[in-house]
């Protein structure tokens, strides 16, 4: 705005050096007063027109005077197909199997019980103490005479370090004691000695620490 006023000032001393000079005295012509109105009636015509464009440049410049478009997006909104499983059932086991999921005794099976000494009992090195187990016939027949007990793996407890014992006959639900004497190892530390059951298989053992 300030170089427009500079520019306007320059032009009314053009316009005013152009003035012919009045010879004789007295007051300035008509036709030149007409001249300097005319220049001045242009000098605020064109002033008015820097100030229009002054005006559009800064509008131009300004971004909030810029018409912002508005656009509403429309919401897609996806159709969903619920998946529907088709679970089949599997059949039953076939041969023989009982219904609840209980499976069937076996033919030949055995269990033991009543264990002694129980599991981490403590002994100091070399101390004497009883093994006990009782053998119970848990499977469906009977065994004949000659299924054998049979030393496994572990240190041999047993005084006599027997290795097989010969059971008797046992009808279904049929128990057997089996009594050793036995003796804790000299070294410190947990010791099992593990046996096993020939033909129905299950395993007695005996699990100590010595102190």
């Amino acid at each position: 705005m300030k170089k427009s006023v500079v520019i306007v000032a320059a032009i009314i001393l053009l316009l005013t050096a152009c003035v012919p000079a009045q010879s004789g005295t007295g007051t300035p012509g008509s036709d030149v007063q007409g001249q300097i109105e005319t220049s001045v009636a242009l000098t605020v015509e064109a002033q008015g027109q820097i100030g229009t464009s002054v005006a559009l440049t800064v509008a131009a410049q300004d971004p909030t005077e810029t018409a912002t478009a508005t656009f509403t997006p429309t919401a897609l909104i996806p159709t969903i197909t619920p998946l529907v499983s088709t679970v089949t059932p599997l059949p039953p086991p076939s041969g023989g199997g009982t219904s609840g999921g209980v499976p069937p005794k076996a033919d030949y099976a055995c269990d033991v019980i009543h264990q002694r000494p129980f599991d981490n009992t403590e002994f100091n090195p070399g101390e004497e103490f009883d093994i006990k187990w009782t053998i119970l016939n848990t499977g469906t027949k009977s065994w004949y005479q000659g299924f054998d007990l049979k030393y496994l793996s572990g240190p041999n407890m047993t005084t006599t370090g027997v290795t097989r014992l010969q059971l008797p006959a046992m009808a279904p639900g049929d128990q057997y004691d089996i009594v050793f004497d036995a003796k804790a190892p000299m070294k410190k530390g947990s010791h099992v000695m593990t046996w096993l059951v020939d033909g129905p298989t299950c395993y007695p053992y005996v699990a100590i620490i010595v102190k």
